[in-house]
């Protein structure tokens, strides 16, 4: 059974001043989302699910599904404020979505088999998807899988980014995640300035997550059993959101998964500032000019 992606993209109307996953950085006007979409084809993905919302559905499916027509199967899901278990509401005053976690949930009626999940706007590199494709094609119920990116290659010049900085035990699995908010280079390193009175120093070639995950479709019944708890302690706080890396790090500590760490040298692109684009554009271009990619993407 081939492996499905899950591709995030609820969150595409609030950052960056709009559908950023629809702008050209490619020769051919190839968003960032195309390369993604082609790297799992070629690494043996055989459907893509799109997680977005109802309010911009119409134009996604123009501006964005349609593309794909032909190339591959795509199915589509919503992620809804309003997906909640019985008996939780919407707090009065809440506006902002569930996170990452509440996202993938979002999925559980569309995908029955092993799936990756991505978000819509970043760059992961063909090696990314050719390893995390031969991962779930043999994975079995639980064995889940990050792909982990040297913290020096996913790095911005124009402000800090957050990164979840993992723990590696010396097989190979996931031990931990831990969230740093501000990290920037700093000569041979790089600092998390969350106190900027006290940096944390961190090794450039510290592994991080950038949201590209493997796993099986028994997540679902997990993510179910642990939503209610989760609001019964985070529903009120106004900010408060469920992330993917804090299910796996319980699922893991629990004993209930395990998580291998795929090391790879692909480079991470993302447009995190708009400053950043220019940066995106050039290396896409230097990646077609080597023949990784050809210059028109979707019709090669």
């Amino acid at each position: 059974m081939k492996p499905t992606l899950v591709v995030l993209a609820a969150g595409m109307g609030s950052r960056y001043g709009g559908l950023k996953q629809v702008d050209p950085v490619g020769p051919s006007g190839e968003a960032i989302l195309d390369y993604s979409v082609f790297d799992a084809v070629r690494a043996g993905f055989g459907k893509i699910v799109f997680v977005i919302r109802r309010d911009f559905e119409a134009e996604f499916k123009e501006k964005v599904g349609s593309k794909y027509e032909g190339f591959v199967p795509v199915e589509y899901c919503y992620q809804d404020i309003n997906d909640l278990p019985e008996p939780y509401k919407v707090p009065e005053g809440r506006v902002k979505p569930w996170g990452t976690a509440h996202a993938t949930r979002a999925a559980r009626n569309v995908v029955k088999e092993p799936f990756a999940v991505i978000n819509a706007d970043d760059f992961y590199g063909r090696d990314a998807f050719a390893k995390l494709g031969a991962f779930l094609s043999a994975a079995k119920p639980m064995e889940l899988a990050m792909v982990g990116y040297k913290l020096e290659l996913t790095l911005s010049e124009n402000g800090s980014v957050a990164r979840g900085i993992c723990a590696v035990a010396e097989d190979g699995s996931l031990e931990g995640v831990t969230e740093m908010t501000k990290l920037v280079r700093a000569g041979d390193e790089a600092q998390n300035l969350e106190d900027p009175s006290a940096p944390v120093k961190v090794p450039l070639d510290a592994r991080v997550s950038m949201n590209l995950w493997g796993f099986t479709p028994e997540l679902f019944d997990e993510l179910e059993r642990r939503f209610p708890l989760w609001l019964s302690e985070n529903a009120s706080k106004e900010k408060s959101e469920w992330y993917i890396p804090f299910v796996v790090d319980e699922l893991v500590k629990e004993g209930k998964a395990t998580c291998r760490v795929l090391p790879t040298d692909s480079r991470w692109f993302g447009v995190t500032y708009r400053e950043d684009k220019p940066y995106v554009v050039s290396e896409i271009a230097k990646l077609v000019e080597s023949g990784e990619y050809p210059d028109n993407l979707l019709k090669a």
